[in-house]
């Protein structure tokens, strides 16, 4: 079946429903392959300044040159030479060579979004509906307004308002734990903090628990050494009835289910999280804590679909589809390859929309299950349900400094 226009001398057109990371990246590949592409997006003002660090991998700077984009590293990050684990005394505990590029989420985003044109890119547009029309499909907006096109590609996140209209029943599930994020510029540090931190992607493992950080952009994304920030990720049980909910109730009372806006966490909240960073930590991370003036809280979930395809001219990608827990830092690279597969599939099939993407999903269903499933056996042991001795054993191979330093955000060990 022969059904969209690359054959008949025009040019196809794709709905991009999700104008963030994985929209982008779909976005500027399909472009590339001679596609119309018009992307909308939710929110209203630019998403520059959003999120916190990225780890990078050789996948995501193989589709970022497909792309069009820099691939120099010092254009995309900043290069560490390895990874250490300071113990709760500050001393180093172990230290592993392995050279990696640590990006931040503004900064990346803002690579991708200058490359795309700006006239085809639609702040404020909020899907409502989607309707499949056999020869083309349909997207309705809350303003009233309508586009259509061969292609509808839903990558607007985990809590995709494409999956929730056409696959209800997939919806992400809470994993036990959250993870407290935040930045500090890297000169507010002192001397000892920057000497063993700012250099390194580096660890700190309390019981049951786990810090790691980076060295990522500086404002006006300066990557220069003292103008950088650095980024930490600590992970901390939560139990989802009363631990999570008292996190995720806010300085109104107000309770949220799975996210809360760094402003509206409660001061006593930060209070207590900056006190058991004092007691738990490496002093230079609990110096990180201290110093960070807008910590804020991520509940981490599971996502896992059964199909990528929602219609015979829909498909849903990134974290739309698939979401793993941050351990294996593999979100980003995830959603890159998945645009880069699905033109891979168009291209494997000129004009035959259905065969490229049953083609296309095929190849990701996998991929995406096995990286989901990789992050739950690197994240188990900081589940707060966690409640046999067989399970906790098995969890335990995962926390020990070597197996943390080898096997976090590295893509071995994910097997489709």
């Amino acid at each position: 079946m022969r059904d969209y226009p690359s054959k008949r001398g025009t040019h196809p057109k794709a709905l991009v429903i999700g104008g963030s990371m994985a929209g982008l990246f779909a976005a500027l590949l399909l472009r590339r392959e001679g596609w119309n592409v018009e992307v909308y997006e939710r929110i209203g003002a630019e998403l520059a300044g959003r999120g916190a660090g990225i780890v990078t991998h050789s996948e995501l700077f193989e589709v970022l040159g497909k792309a069009g984009i820099d691939t120099r590293a010092a254009a995309v990050g900043v290069a560490v030479p390895g990874r250490r684990v300071l113990d709760q005394t500050g001393r180093i505990a172990g230290e592993l060579g392995l050279h990696q590029v640590l990006t931040s989420w503004g900064h990346l985003y803002g690579l991708l979004k200058a490359a795309f044109p700006a006239e085809h890119y639609h702040h404020g547009s909020n899907l409502v509906d989607v309707a499949d029309l056999g020869d083309r499909v349909v997207a309705r907006f809350s303003d009233g307004s309508e586009a259509s096109g061969d292609l509808l590609i839903g990558a607007d996140g985990i809590f995709s308002s494409i999956r929730s209209r056409l696959a209800a029943d997939i919806r992400p599930a809470y994993a036990g734990y959250v993870a407290w994020r935040g930045l500090v510029n890297e000169r507010d540090l002192s001397p000892r903090t920057r000497a063993e931190l700012c250099d390194w992607f580096a660890f700190s493992l309390p019981p049951g628990e786990q810090m790691l950080g980076y060295p990522v952009a500086g404002p006006n994304e300066a990557m220069a050494i003292g103008e950088r920030r650095f980024n930490f990720v600590w992970y901390r049980p939560a139990d989802a009835d009363h631990g999570l909910a008292d996190l995720l109730t806010d300085v109104d009372g107000i309770r949220h289910e799975l996210s809360i806006p760094p402003t509206k966490i409660r001061p006593g909240v930060i209070a207590a999280m900056r006190q058991d960073a004092e007691r738990l930590l490496a002093p230079q991370f609990a110096e990180v804590v201290r110093l960070t003036s807008q910590p804020f809280i991520q509940a981490i979930l599971d996502l896992e679909t059964p199909r990528m395809l929602l219609g015979s001219r829909t498909l849903i990608l990134g974290d739309a589809a698939f979401v793993a827990r941050p351990h294996v830092g593999m979100g980003v690279t995830k959603a890159a390859a998945d645009a880069a597969a699905l033109v891979d599939a168009l291209r494997a099939c000129p004009g035959d929309l259905p065969a490229a993407l049953a083609k296309f999903e095929s190849m990701r269903l996998p991929f995406g299950a096995a990286v989901v499933r990789r992050a739950r056996q690197l994240g188990a042991y900081m589940q707060a349900q966690i409640a046999t001795a067989e399970e906790r054993a098995m969890a335990e191979q995962h926390r020990s400094p070597e197996a943390v330093m080898t096997e976090t955000a590295v893509a071995t060990g994910i097997a489709a």
